[in-house]
């Protein structure tokens, strides 16, 4: 049998429908090569690719250098102890992390529905330290998302999620987004923390307000609560800052952070505040989590951040971005809202337009998100250079004129 990267797109599709389960709605594309912000199918075909490989997932775009390089050195010294042992790299990332959030202090993981368990977990724990086993309740949001294991999906304010999966893990109270007043009125002696993105992402890319996010911190404040923030789909530049709470003047007592990450691999984190780390040893684990090939990987990508100064070039090629697309709204009534910081963006349409644009987006090779039938999203990677913003705003601007006419 040949070796699976001479196999033809045909024979990994057939493969994948034979050997893996369907839970995933797969484009029906097989990706052999990547390099920045460009994709080559098993056809040789290339594509700009403005999902950072999928879900803002890689920040820094495929196989940056600086992440490889680190790989190629780690893989020849060590890839695996587990939590039981020491190693630098989970260290130095620990370090890293602390110096970037005011000394909060990490649990590693692999995913981002890992760093939300962790972070319910964490809430309940200090809860429980503080007032006993009645409190427990954590109020998130509705259109919220924070993951698909069964406390990161009861903590998820969609029902469509829930369908099929039910009872939930009791103790979530759903809320409006951007209500204060409701929030005000639902924290009680049973609340021990508020869970929120700041940029809501997978649905639609929604940003919070500044005064729904300093009212947030006030409240927790008032109510002695934790105040939580999802940076999974946010964090390490994408909004232009380094975390986008960095936006709205507020400091959240516990981070949670996963995709971009590890620049590529998969690694995860939970960041609290010193005073908050209820979890001792014996309440929380993960075998892999924090192991040395994925901490000097994300080592490595944090570094990159600043190197290469790309938080600064998320936030202008963003800006440059949003900019083409409120062009795009005067001049096309259809598109009914733009939104977005930095490179997390979306285009909202008033019909099933963006399932039209996405298709032609994709035959053009040009690889974005679509929410719905209308709701485009857009994240590419902050190594995003004005050429390549230029062609895929090129290859966005026909295809929409093309959906619209």
């Amino acid at each position: 049998m040949s070796a699976p990267e001479q196999w033809s797109a045909r024979q990994v599709m057939e493969t994948y429908h034979q050997s893996v389960q369907t839970t995933y709605g797969r484009t029906p594309l097989v990706f052999v090569r990547g390099r920045g912000a460009r994709l080559w199918d098993a056809d040789g075909k290339e594509y700009l690719d403005w999902v950072s490989g999928g879900r803002a997932g890689n920040a820094l775009g495929h196989c940056h250098p600086d992440v490889v390089a680190a790989l190629k050195t780690q893989l020849d010294t060590l890839t695996f102890v587990s939590n039981d042992f020491y190693h630098p790299w989970g260290a130095r990332l620990g370090q890293l992390l602390a110096e970037q959030t005011g000394g909060r202090k990490a649990f590693f993981c692999n995913s981002g529905a890992e760093t939300t368990e962790t972070a319910l977990k964490l809430a309940r724990k200090w809860g429980y330290n503080r007032r006993g086993a009645a409190c427990h309740e954590i109020i998130t949001f509705d259109r919220s998302f924070h993951g698909r294991t069964f406390g990161a999906l009861s903590a998820t304010g969609q029902t469509k999620f829930h369908k099929g999966f039910e009872p939930m893990v009791p103790g979530f109270h759903y809320l409006p987004w951007g209500d204060l007043d409701a929030l005000e009125a639902a924290v009680g002696p049973q609340t021990c923390g508020v869970f929120l993105e700041p940029v809501q992402g997978e649905a639609g890319t929604y940003p919070a307000e500044p005064a729904f996010m300093q009212g947030i911190e006030r409240i927790c404040r008032e109510k002695e609560i934790l105040f939580m923030v999802d940076e999974v789909q946010t964090g390490f530049g994408r909004t232009g800052r380094f975390w986008a709470y960095e936006h709205y003047g507020v400091e959240p007592d516990v981070v949670t952070l996963a995709k971009a990450l590890g620049g590529g691999l998969a690694i995860g984190a939970c960041l609290a505040k010193p005073d908050c780390c209820a979890l001792v040893p014996g309440d929380h684990g993960c075998t892999f989590g924090g192991n040395p090939l994925a901490t000097a990987a994300g080592c490595a990508a944090i570094e990159a951040l600043d190197r290469h100064a790309l938080i600064a070039n998320a936030a202008a090629q963003g800006e440059y971005l949003l900019g083409k697309f409120r062009e795009w709204q005067a001049r096309w009534p259809v598109i009914s809202d733009v939104r977005g910081l930095g490179l997390m963006l979306a285009i909202e349409f008033s019909g099933a337009q963006g399932k039209t644009a996405l298709a032609t987006c994709l035959d053009q090779g040009l690889i974005i998100h679509g929410v719905g039938d209308s709701i485009l999203r857009i994240l590419p990677p902050v190594i995003l250079t004005r050429a390549e913003a230029d062609e895929g705003l090129r290859l966005l601007e026909a295809a929409i004129a093309g959906a619209v006419a």
